[in-house]
């Protein structure tokens, strides 16, 4: 919905945020909640229509680092109480969390979850070893031969066993996933908008104004001007394309880029509910995560092993069709469901993902003052959305208070777990995290 500006008396802003995807609509709530009067522009119709639609929105509590795992599990905490954060009503309902948590398979490529598990130790977060017989008795359709390493359909010897099996699973209860990330997007919309923050839709922005050497502003590409003392980059796969207006990157060590991406949907297995009986599985060994998806469905992505080509794009010049790689993903989780039927006509979602080069996200200040950044977010902060909203907003009120966040870095005290979280580790000018998979799992 589109609820607009009127020019004679609402130019001028608090803050003004490029984007209203997730991370976009989450930061207006958390800078209207800090008493600021905000803007979210955005090229699409509605909030949450962009890469967000395409999200496959999972809820997992594990990464490769103790920060950012303990971020992911708080955020189990907020969808599970999503109505109690919106503290709004929406015409069209609250977003359903359905918490049936993950299993992940124990692997060589994972070093059999340790480093995870031991991650989970030091925050606290519950999961269960599980042995093979176990992991089968949960997840009755798998099998538990090792098929790495991946291969593509074309290639000597893919779908067959390589004489290995997989050690078993972990099962992490405090995880599932959003069934609507669109819904959930105008839920937040529609919080902030209680407070007194506006969208605009289906506008550009075409220019970032500075005036001795700080943000005034934006003009969009009929020509108006819109004043505000900052501007939040939240524009997901064009980061980059914004960040180029002010030169953002000259002094970035992390800089995000458009990776295009496929996810396939196909039928649960005869005989097994996958939507009543799964959960979200990732599993290293065939490089393929799924979960249940409406309609007795599961969605299958990519775990980006690689013998499979990157496809590295321009935002706003893409194919949007389905390739062979739709095909690939279904077959390879046909190797652990042996019996999952892939239709031949394909269906699912072709988006684009917004990542750094250790797909962890930048959430930081810039050299420009009142230029902020929530970018690098795709396909791994969907998640994080509702923490993203109250961090940001903490980061960027301190910053226009005069903390120098890159010599003193603000701490974020997660509420849930009250465990505090240095937000450098979100820099912008951060060393490459060397733990990283380097895939949409971050």
């Amino acid at each position: 919905m589109n609820h607009p500006i009127n020019k004679s008396t609402q130019q001028h802003f608090d803050a003004i945020i490029i984007g209203a995807g997730i991370i976009g609509a989450a930061i207006a709530l958390g800078l209207a909640r800090k008493g600021k009067k905000t803007l979210n522009i955005d090229a699409l119709p509605a909030a949450g229509y962009g890469s967000t639609s395409g999200s496959c929105a999972i809820i997992r509590p594990y990464y490769s680092t103790v920060e950012t795992s303990a971020i992911a599990h708080e955020s189990h905490s907020y969808w599970s109480n999503w109505a109690e954060f919106l503290q709004a009503d929406d015409e069209r309902g609250h977003s359903k969390y359905h918490a049936v948590g993950c299993l992940v398979s124990k692997t060589e490529n994972n070093q059999y979850l340790r480093p995870t598990m031991a991650i989970l130790d030091t925050i606290g977060a519950p999961y269960e070893e599980l042995d093979q017989a176990q992991y089968i008795a949960r997840m009755p359709i798998f099998n538990i031969d090792s098929y790495t390493p991946a291969k593509r359909p074309d290639d000597e010897g893919f779908g067959e066993a390589n004489g290995k099996q997989i050690g078993g699973g972990v099962f992490f209860p405090d995880g599932g996933y959003v069934s609507d990330p669109q819904l959930a997007t105008h839920n937040l919309q529609r919080a902030a908008e209680v407070l007194g923050s506006s969208f605009k839709f289906n506008t550009k922005v075409a220019a970032i104004r500075q005036q001795a050497g700080r943000i005034i502003g934006v003009t969009l590409t009929n020509g108006d001007q819109l004043d505000a003392p900052i501007v939040v980059n939240a524009a997901g796969p064009h980061s980059a394309k914004i960040n180029a207006m002010v030169d953002a990157q000259q002094d970035m060590k992390i800089t995000t880029r458009a990776l295009r991406h496929e996810v396939a949907h196909v039928p649960s297995p005869e005989g097994f509910n996958f939507e009543q009986q799964g959960c979200v599985c990732s599993d290293s060994d065939i490089h393929a995560y799924c979960r249940p998806e409406t309609g007795n469905h599961i969605l299958i992505g990519s775990e980006d092993p690689d013998c499979d080509d990157q496809q590295w794009v321009d935002p706003d010049d893409y194919n949007k069709d389905f390739t062979d790689q739709w095909r690939v993903q279904a077959l390879r989780l046909a190797q652990r469901i042996q019996t999952l039927p892939i239709p031949n006509q394909a269906k699912g979602v072709v988006e684009l993902y917004d990542v750094t080069p250790d797909w962890a996200p930048i959430y930081d200040k810039s050299s420009i003052p009142g230029y902020y950044m929530a970018i690098g977010t795709s396909g791994n902060q969907f998640k994080n959305a509702p923490i993203v909203s109250e961090m940001m907003a903490q980061l960027i009120v301190a910053c226009e208070q005069g903390q120098d966040h890159d010599q003193d870095p603000v701490i974020f005290n997660l509420k849930y777990s009250g465990r505090p979280i240095n937000l450098g580790v979100f820099s912008r000018n951060r060393k490459i995290n060397p733990n990283s998979t380097g895939t949409v799992l971050g």
